[in-house]
């Protein structure tokens, strides 16, 4: 294998890496954020944020959707 063959070799396996991070990235975001949040279905949000992944993307919008919105705990009341 010359140099060149190498380079690219290795530009290859680095775009790849990349692109797994990015999956990883987009996986695990929704659940992170709805913990942050102290989303009551947090674990719900992160299941449903990976997912989206073996769905091809499709229930990925739901879980970052379902990971801002502002759920009401079942302990609290509201008063109307």
């Amino acid at each position: 294998m010359s140099g060149l063959e190498l380079f690219a070799l290795f530009v290859l396996l680095v775009l790849a890496a990349s692109a797994l991070g990015a999956l990883f990235l987009l996986g695990y975001l929704p659940g992170r954020i709805a913990r942050k949040r102290n989303h009551p279905q947090a674990e719900a949000v992160s299941i449903c944020g990976w997912l989206g992944l073996l769905t091809g993307g499709i229930l990925l919008p739901v879980a970052y959707i379902w990971a801002y919105l502002n759920v009401p705990s079942a302990g609290k009341e509201t008063v109307q």
